[in-house]
């Protein structure tokens, strides 16, 4: 019985690391052609294969992060070396994710949230953007999530 909770619990990661990376697609669409989101979640559930997927996070990605951007930028700008429209937009749409995460999903530790990111980003990004991904979202978690990153951040 033991032996069945380490791969319910690798499953359930799973199912969450391909909601994010067709959330990360999806909000790509979005963000560069527009578009209705109900119609682009319909698109992407018909298109791709999601028995395998987190539809609820899916869809908790899709439809947040665009009704909370303009919160989320707030977040982000400040700890960006540049103007957020001056943002590769595979990066932008990771930014917002994680802060998004950081911000409204509380019960994932902010540092499963960060490495979630990264990883998007050396699927999706650019050379190298998953270092300034890391960087951004950790200085965007020590703000959202000041007593988590506080107490894991303490010495031994």
């Amino acid at each position: 019985m033991s032996q069945d909770k380490p791969v319910k619990k690798e499953a359930l990661a799973n199912k969450r690391r391909n909601a994010r990376q067709f959330s990360l697609q999806a909000l790509y669409q979005w963000s560069l052609a527009g578009g209705n989101l109900t119609d682009i979640e319909v698109q992407f559930r018909t298109d791709n294969d999601m028995s395998k997927t987190d539809l609820t996070l899916f869809r908790e990605l899709l439809h947040g992060v665009p009704a909370k951007v303009a919160d989320l930028d707030v977040h982000l700008q400040p700890k960006l070396d540049r103007a957020l429209k001056d943002l590769d937009p595979v990066e932008k749409c990771i930014l917002r994710m994680g802060a998004y995460e950081l911000a409204f999903r509380l019960e994932v530790p902010y540092r499963v949230v960060i490495n979630e990111c990264v990883e998007l980003a050396k699927l999706f990004g650019a050379t190298d953007s998953h270092k300034y991904i890391n960087g951004v979202l950790d200085r965007v978690a020590r703000e959202l999530r000041a007593a988590e990153t506080q107490r894991n951040n303490r010495p031994a």
